[in-house]
């Protein structure tokens, strides 16, 4: 695969994914948890922190999309400090950079894909915060769209310490050029709608055969009829079966990582 292609598949997933957030919550949303504010090196950031319901079974780091984080990023945490989750939503972005126009967030999300390395060192920085905010240490790193791409980047990594596991909704499965994955990584989870015209099935086949290849412990759930991003919240891609059913089966898997 050449690089010009390759970049061309990036920006074709993230295009996907802002036609998805185009439209307003569907709900109204009181967060239940705080922005955070931190610093790596000389820049700012924002995440969002709430602590589990109860004693934390473990902990989720939650990667936005490619608009930055959001009320939705926020809502997923909440729905996993219910269900007894520290969780802390990272940024990737910086302190008041929320991208509105396509083109700008076109080149935010592509300033990362070609600066892997920094993709990795602000999700450290943001693991960072959230430990140092009391989250458990135990964690998952869950990602959305783009933030599905960054969660099996730092998988390949496998860098930090205390990774229960990674999971991808509607997110990019690419492998670049020059990685690959051990089999002494944490599980994987993937949610993949099957009418996705983004990202294909080809794609999850080759990752699934990569996976298999490699032995890592890996879960792949295909929902009919789910385009891509098809468990965010308001927009006209929602689809609220196949939204409903990868998030039961993926807190089941969830909770099965910190047994």
């Amino acid at each position: 695969m050449t690089v010009p292609y390759y970049r061309f598949r990036l920006s074709h997933i993230t295009l996907g994914c802002v036609m998805a957030l185009a439209a307003p919550p569907a709900l109204a949303f009181s967060p239940a948890g705080q922005d955070i504010d931190y610093q790596t090196g000389d820049e700012e950031f924002e995440g969002y922190y709430v602590a589990a319901n109860g004693d934390s079974k473990g902990s989720v780091l939650i990667v936005h999309d490619w608009d930055g984080l959001d009320d939705y990023e926020r809502q997923r945490a909440d729905m996993l400090a219910k269900q007894g989750f520290d969780a802390f939503a990272v940024d990737l972005y910086g302190t008041g950079n929320r991208p509105q126009s396509l083109e700008n967030k076109q080149a935010a999300t592509q300033r990362l894909y070609e600066d892997r390395e920094r993709m990795r060192s602000l999700t450290q920085a943001g693991m960072e915060a959230a430990l140092s905010e009391g989250m458990n240490s135990s964690s998952v790193i869950l990602g959305y769209c783009f933030g599905g791409t960054v969660a099996l980047e730092m998988a390949r990594a496998n860098s930090l310490d205390n990774i229960a596991g990674y999971a991808s909704f509607h997110g990019g499965l690419d492998t670049p050029e020059g990685q690959s994955y051990d089999a002494d990584i944490a599980p994987i989870f993937i949610a993949h709608g099957g009418s996705d015209q983004i990202v294909s099935l080809e794609d999850v086949a080759t990752v699934s055969a990569t996976l298999e290849e490699a032995n890592v412990n890996y879960e792949v759930g295909i929902y009919s009829g789910a385009p891509h991003a098809f468990s965010v919240f308001g927009s006209d891609r929602y689809e609220e079966q196949a939204d409903q059913r990868s998030w039961a089966t993926f807190s089941a898997w969830l909770e099965s990582r910190t047994d």
